[in-house]
């Protein structure tokens, strides 16, 4: 008999660039999520999008100077952040 095992991954490195949140998942999956999903992000400077932490362990990014935390687990559904004025354009 089989026992399967179901792990949460984790974050275990975050890479951003110009227009993609690269994460690379503690399961050997790397996730690519365009910086447009998330408003805050998207209007970030360069250096504020490089000013994060990962939190737990690793469950999620913050960051500090944004406001901004998002999960791992919103990733891998694939969640993003629309501000009103967007959903009603």
């Amino acid at each position: 008999m089989h026992t399967f095992q179901i792990n949460e991954p984790t974050a275990d490195k975050v890479t951003i660039n110009d227009v993609d949140l690269v994460v690379a998942l503690s399961d050997g999956r790397t996730l690519t999520v365009p910086l447009v999903w998330y408003e805050s992000l998207a209007q970030a400077t360069p250096e504020q999008l490089q000013d994060f932490e990962l939190l737990g362990d690793g469950e999620g990014i913050h960051w500090p100077q944004l406001d901004e935390d998002l999960s791992v687990k919103g990733f891998l559904k694939g969640v993003q952040s629309v501000s009103e004025d967007r959903e009603t354009a």
